[in-house]
């Protein structure tokens, strides 16, 4: 692993993701590697996969602890991920991690049933970061060039806190992370 961005994803995600992913029974390294395990199940491609392996980034390059929400805070770990990953990787990868909060907002407001369908620590966020969208958000949404892959990762994000679930180990998902990589 010569490209130092490889290297730099690889010790975030082994190094750094072991504390908890907020109520659930999984750590953010589960979580990711469960995301993308889902996305790659489901024959998405690579960009969708590694936005899956990487969407929760935000919450490893912060100082604010394991679980800010609990304390009132919000994080706003989808927007310090884009901008971490903006140097490295195109829109295809960094708008679904940029919007996987506003797609939960956007399906609290479209699915009658999906707010129930809410971890506990998802529905504590949801309050921090503006609940469920009002109908002009909801259009400005859809409107979005990355919005369909936004709601596609909201649902593995949700999917991806199941306690002991087999996944391959970072390593697995490494070669998909280098060919969406810009080149330097």
């Amino acid at each position: 692993m010569t490209d130092p961005r490889l290297r730099q994803i690889t010790e975030l995600l082994t190094l750094k993701a072991d504390g908890m992913y907020g109520l659930s029974a999984v750590n953010q390294r589960q979580h990711a590697l469960q995301a993308a395990h889902l996305a790659e199940h489901t024959g998405c491609p690579d960009s969708l996969i590694v936005a899956s392996l990487l969407h929760d980034i935000g919450h490893l390059v912060h100082d604010l602890g394991h679980n800010p929400a609990e304390a009132g805070i919000d994080d706003h770990h989808e927007q310090r991920g884009h901008q971490f990953l903006t140097a490295w990787f195109g829109p295809e990868v960094t708008e679904p991690v940029r919007l996987h909060v506003a797609a939960k907002r956007y399906l609290c407001a479209t699915e009658a049933d999906y707010f129930a369908k809410l971890s506990k620590d998802s529905v504590v966020s949801l309050s921090l970061q503006g609940g469920p969208m009002s109908a002009k958000e909801v259009a400005a949404f859809n409107a979005l060039p990355q919005s369909a892959d936004a709601v596609r990762l909201r649902r593995f994000d949700e999917q991806a806190k199941v306690e002991n679930r087999e996944t391959p180990p970072v390593q697995h998902f490494l070669p998909a992370v280098s060919r969406c990589l810009r080149e330097p």
